[in-house]
This record gives C-alpha cells, structure tokens and sequence, in this order.
C-alpha cells in the first residue's frame, strides 16, 4: 500500500460527515493533531439534519448496518460505540408490501426469516432462502478485508486467491441471476436484490458482488440510533473533540495553498491559512478536484448514480402496517430500473421507502405526532435535467396519492409539516448530477478502478466519502475515512469486525 511520505504531524480533514470524522479518529488514534473544517454549523455532512416544529428530521441516510465499523473508530481514541451511541435492532428490518396485497417481514435472524419464507413462499423457498444466507456470508467474509476493505494502487492488487474464490462464487456474474438461482418467488428475489439501487445499477446488470449490500441489510442487521441518525455523526464529533481533534464548524474552504507538489496550507473564505502537513478531501469528488485545481484522467467519464426524491412529512395520524423501514414495491420491476438508469424518466409505478423513525423514537416527533420520510428514486439531472422546482410539487403530489391507494388512507390530509428534498436541492449543496449517491457502481468504477484516494502529482492529500473507495452507503463511507487515515499514518489499522466463526455462526 503506498503510503503519504514526509512530515504527516498535523493534518487537515475537510468536510466533518461520516467519511471526515472517521478519518479523524483513526488520526488521532494514530498520533496526528487534526483539524476539522465544516462549512455547516454541526456535523454530518450528507447525514444532515433539520428541525421543524418539533419534528426532529435526518435528510440523509435513513438505514444504519454494520455498526461495529464505527465501534472501530470509537476505538481509535479509547472510546466505545456503546459509550457514545443507544442503538435499537430493528425487528424486523424491514417490511415488505408488494402490489397483490401480500407482505414479508424481511428478518436478518435467520430462523426468524426462514419461518417467514416458509409461511409465504413454502419449503422449497425457505431451503432457498438459508442458501442464500449462507452464500451472502461467506461472499462478505471473502470481500471484508481484501476488497471493501483494502487501499487499490493497482488492478493487479485484486490479483490472488481470492480473486479466484470470488469468481467461483459467480461474484462476477450478474447479481439478479445469482439470487434468482437462490429463490424464485419474485417478492424475495426483489427483496435481496433491490439494493442494487443503492450501487447505481438495475439487479440483472450489477456485479453479483454487490450481494454484500443485502448481507449487510437481511444478514448483519439493521439498526436505529436514540436521537435518530444524526446522533451518529454528533457522536463521532464529540468522541473526536475528546480526543483532541478542534473543530471549526461555519467555515467554508476557498482553496489549497500548493508548493510544488504538496499542499502547505488550507485557505478559507474566512481569510484564515491553516497550515498542515497533510489533507483529507471529503467533498464530492468535482469539488474536491477543483479544490485542488487537479482533474484526474480517466479512460472512460465518470457516470453518476439515480438520485432520489425524497418527502419528510409530520402527520397527525400513523398506519398499522408500517414498520420501521417498509418498501412499498410497485408492480413494475425492470421497467423500473430502465426508468430512472437510461430513460430518465419519473418511475410510472413507483418502489418507495418509506421510513418511520417514530415507531422506535417517539422523540422525534411532537407528543401524538409521527415522522415519515418517503425515499423513491429519480433519474439524475445528467440523464433527465428535469425542471425540478416545477415539477417537483405535482410529483409530491403523485406520490401521496399512491401511497393512499395502497393503504396509507388519509395520508394527504394528515400532513400538518413537511419538507421536500429534489436532486434540484442536491445539485444547489453542490452534489455532482444531483445525486446524494455520486459515482455509479459500474465494473469501470468498481475496486481498483473507482476513483482513487490518492491523486498523481499531489503528494500529500488524500480522499475520502462515497465518490471514492470502497463506495456509496453508511458502512463503505466509514470505511473510507480509515483507508483516507491508513494512507497518511502507513499502518493498517487492525479490523475490530466479527470474525469468521461469527459470520459463519450468523448465518445458519
């Protein structure tokens, strides 16, 4: 793994979401002083926050899996995720309802899942299901460390055993086939395979590789932090300060003071020059690539990920059939996808998710009230510069009114505040095709061929966030900020994930 070379003493993170604050507490850990710089008054980054009336609204990421990753960081400083974070198992982790009026609790136990699958689909299904879980682990435990986990330099670094191991596990083949060849119901091969969405690509043209998205949401669990999920980033914040990291929040940076090869300083638009040894960039990655005045040479253009719609409603009234997280499937499937990944279209019979934080934090709502945020995914402003400021209210609109036909009766009326987020509001934070999910997960842009973290010609700064690797989502973005702090301190900082005996237990 190459490593920073010279002084790395002080070192500046900019950008204080997931992927910054990881990135400062494995520095700390490792001896560096830090400075964080945030154009925004508190911490989170696109894991934002927004108080309205009482309702207390995350306007990012909703699910959080894997939070052993951010024990990790704790870690660094001495410090522990149970310390700093109340975290809720969500059971079940999701529920599923499709359009012929059926619904699946999707569980990550996996007796409790297979007893599902029984009572829905039948034994030869349930036989299926506890394959598949066995695949999804053991495709996890093969990628943890030497894929999502590891700093590329090369595509020869992929090269080794388990490169070989993963194509025998037809890793490389596609992931829609692969988990058709697991169950056949329709209802459970969306439900391990809709998180391609999450990759950029339809299921029956993503990686089967990507299965470790479903492992981590069907397998390792599902999570809810007390506070909601903007007590994560505020904890990581607060263990970093501890630590000795200084924070300097509202301040927005101008540009990079080089000399020769290597960035000297950190200039704000406040007028201040922070000095530093070293940066950390985890601004998307256009912003970054102004920042540093350095536009990388690709053989092939960056393609984007869909972008989302998003509606966060206060409502005087809840429905018994949502969960926590429920996916509300429309009937459409492929069209779906070629929708919103080729034809840049508004989804004609939308996949929505739906998320509820009140069911398991009535605090973050007003006494009676409840929280909903509903996710449906959008084309890009690239492929479909849709006119979302027109637009956008009379597809509001279209959504409320399919949700009511499918149970959510009263929905409209019910709103007393709401908040619309557009891949228009995306673009104005300054988000590449206005999209929250940056760079696709196409095979061009997967590994060792994403977008690197180290920069040719550029000595001594480093990327980190979902436009680098390991990719897009909670879990890859802490990783990233590890990697980011593995590149300037030349060490491997040891996993603190679950071992393989307790993969392999988890997963029969």
């Amino acid at each position: 793994m190459k490593a920073i070379k010279g002084r790395t003493d002080h070192v500046v993170v900019v950008g204080a979401g997931l992927a910054g604050l990881s990135a400062a507490l494995h520095l700390l850990g490792a001896g560096r002083q830090v400075t964080v710089v945030e154009r925004d008054r508190v911490p989170g980054g696109r894991a934002g926050q927004l108080d309205v009336d009482g309702y207390r609204l995350d306007t990012g990421p909703t699910v959080l899996t894997m939070p052993e990753l951010l024990d990790e960081a704790f870690a660094a400083v001495g410090d522990s995720l149970a310390a700093r974070l109340d975290l809720t198992p969500l059971h079940p982790a999701y529920v599923a309802r499709f359009p012929d009026g059926s619904s699946i609790d999707v569980h990550s136990d996996g007796d409790a899942m297979e007893a599902e699958v029984l009572r829905v689909a039948g034994p030869t299904e349930a036989a299926g299901y506890r394959r598949l879980r066995r695949w999804l682990t053991d495709l996890y435990a093969t990628e943890r460390d030497r894929f999502i986990g590891a700093n590329f330099d090369s595509p020869l670094d992929l090269v080794g055993p388990q490169l070989a191991k993963l194509a025998g596990m037809g890793a490389f083949g596609s992931l829609g086939a692969k988990v058709g060849g697991f169950v056949r119901d329709r209802r459970l091969r969306r439900i391990f395979s809709f998180q391609a969405l999450y990759a950029g690509v339809p299921p029956e043209r993503a990686l089967a590789a990507y299965a470790v998205i479903a492992y981590m949401d069907t397998v390792a669990g599902v999570y809810f932090p007390r506070g909601g999920m903007r007590a994560v980033p505020e904890a990581m914040a607060a263990s970093a300060a501890r630590a000795g990291a200084e924070f300097r929040y509202g301040t927005t940076v101008a540009w990079l003071e080089r000399i020769g090869s290597r960035v000297a300083a950190v200039r704000t638009t406040h007028g201040e020059r922070i000095p530093c040894d070293a940066v950390v960039l985890t601004p998307d990655l256009p912003a970054s690539y102004r920042l540093l005045g350095h536009l990388p040479r690709r053989l092939v253009p960056l393609t984007w990920s869909p972008s989302a719609f998003v509606l966060h409603a206060g409502t005087d009234r809840s429905w018994d059939s949502l969960g926590h997280h429920t996916i509300s499937f429309g009937a459409a499937w492929r069209r779906t996808f070629e929708e919103i990944t080729a034809r840049g279209q508004l989804m004609s019979d939308p996949s929505l998710l739906i998320t509820r934080p009140t069911a398991t934090d009535p605090s973050l709502a007003p006494d009676g009230r409840q929280l909903l945020s509903v996710l449906a995914p959008a084309p890009n402003l690239e492929l479909a510069p849709i006119d979302w400021d027109r637009v956008g209210p009379a597809y509001r609109d279209e959504l409320v009114g399919v949700l009511e036909k499918r149970g959510l009766t009263g929905l409209g009326d019910s709103v007393t505040v709401e908040r619309v987020l557009s891949p228009a509001d995306w673009a104005r934070q300054g988000l590449a095709a206005g999209t929250p999910f940056a760079a696709a997960h196409t095979f061009a842009q997967t590994g060792p061929f994403r977008p690197r973290n180290l920069l040719r010609g550029i000595d001594n700064v480093v990327l980190a966030g979902c436009g680098t690797t390991p990719g897009v989502g909670v879990p890859p973005v802490v990783i990233s900020g590890r990697l980011a702090a593995d590149r300037i301190t030349g060490g491997r900082i040891a996993d603190s994930g679950q071992s393989h005996h307790d993969l392999a237990r988890s997963a029969t």
